[in-house]
Parts: C-alpha cells; structure tokens; sequence
C-alpha cells in the first residue's frame, strides 16, 4: 500500500436537515441521501508526490440511506494540479491504497455503483471553519454557500458541534447551514440544509484522531 497522508480544511453539505441523522447512525431526513464535500489539502502526499494545494470537490447521490449502496459519485480536482496530484486524489477518493472501511472516501467509493468520470475544472474554494462560513463554486456548474445557523428569535448566529472520537471522517465538526445548486451530472437543489465545517486529517489507515499517526 503507497504511504499517504492528507490534511486538509473541509467544507461540505448535504440534504439532511440541520440534524443530520446519519451523523448518528440513523436514516437520512428524506429517503435519499445526496451532497457534496470540499477541501484544500494544508500538507500532504502521495508516496512522494505533494499534494499541498490541491482542491477537490467530491459530488455524491444515493436513492436511500448511504449503507444500503447503489450511489453516484464524481470527484473533481482544481486547475493547477498536476497529473501525478490529479491521478492521487483520484485513487484516494475512490478508497484505493486504504485499508478496508477505514475512511470516509472508501465507505463512500463502495457505497456507490457508479463512479463517473473525474473532471478538472476552476474551483473557487473558501472555508472558515470556526466561524462556520464556506463558498465553494465552479462557474457554470456548482455553487455551495455556507453560513452558521441563524436561531429564531434575533436571528443571531447558533454554534453547535458533532464530535466522533472514533469517526472514519472527522474528530470534531462544526455544523452551520448551506445552500447548493448543481447543473453537472449529480444534480443539486438544496436549500437550507445541513452544512459541515471541519479539519480533515487522514492515512490510508484511518483518520489521524483514530489510528495515530
């Protein structure tokens, strides 16, 4: 298995409601289960490939809860990365060089039955984790706002954290609002739903925070 390490600041949403469900073992708010995550990589590799820089966005759709398969998947890498950065993003999002089940990417990779072709495209990518605010946006094809969650009664900003010692994702994940529209193959309409905020930090044997590293 090639050595590999990603660290990364993370951004993304899905169609779940602000509680997201599947965050705790349950089913989705609605039957299926459809979304989009980002990151730039802070430091990382690839065997000795660097991959410091790199943004990628990752698209997902399922007809049902993730667990029972059947998924879309596409993954689409910044302008500017390299073939060899394209080609190791590539294979870490499709779950390659990982030990079974041990992150979110190969979970994922082996939940969907079709994996469509991977793009690169110009990706404006913008995270603030702590202050729960995100844009990722590919013109023509993708835009993901994200912005705290506003409580009713002034409309100040509400924090609200997950935290998963043992998660195959993140240790800890800031949770905001999100809205999403997508023209490309995995189309989006979301509006108000659950948006994540968080550091990413993984080997091909698991997230840092469980494996050690």
């Amino acid at each position: 298995m090639i050595d590999w390490h990603i660290k990364a600041e993370s951004f993304g949403s899905c169609n779940c409601d602000h509680w997201c469900p599947c965050q705790f073992e349950g089913d989705p708010t609605h039957d299926g289960c459809e979304g989009l995550d980002a990151y730039r990589v802070i430091e990382g590799h690839f065997g000795d490939v660097d991959l410091a820089g790199v943004v990628a966005v990752s698209l997902y759709s399922w007809p049902g809860p993730v667990y029972k398969g059947g998924g879309t998947m596409q993954t689409i890498i910044g302008e500017g990365a390299s073939p060899e950065q394209i080609d190791a993003i590539e294979r870490i999002s499709r779950g390659e060089e990982t030990r079974e089940a041990a992150n979110i990417w190969w979970v994922f990779h082996a939940m969907s039955e079709h994996v469509l072709e991977t793009l690169v495209c110009p990706i404006t990518f913008e995270v603030d984790i702590e202050a729960r605010t995100g844009l990722i946006e590919i013109p023509g094809m993708l835009k993901c706002v994200g912005e705290p969650i506003r409580n009713p009664h002034d409309g100040g900003p509400h924090r609200v954290q997950i935290r998963h010692p043992e998660g195959i994702e993140f240790e800890v994940a800031e949770i905001g609002n999100a809205t999403t529209t997508s023209s490309g193959a995995i189309k989006l309409d979301l509006e108000n739903t659950y948006g994540q905020f968080n550091m990413l930090d993984h080997t091909g044997e698991g997230p840092v925070h469980v494996v050690g590293g």
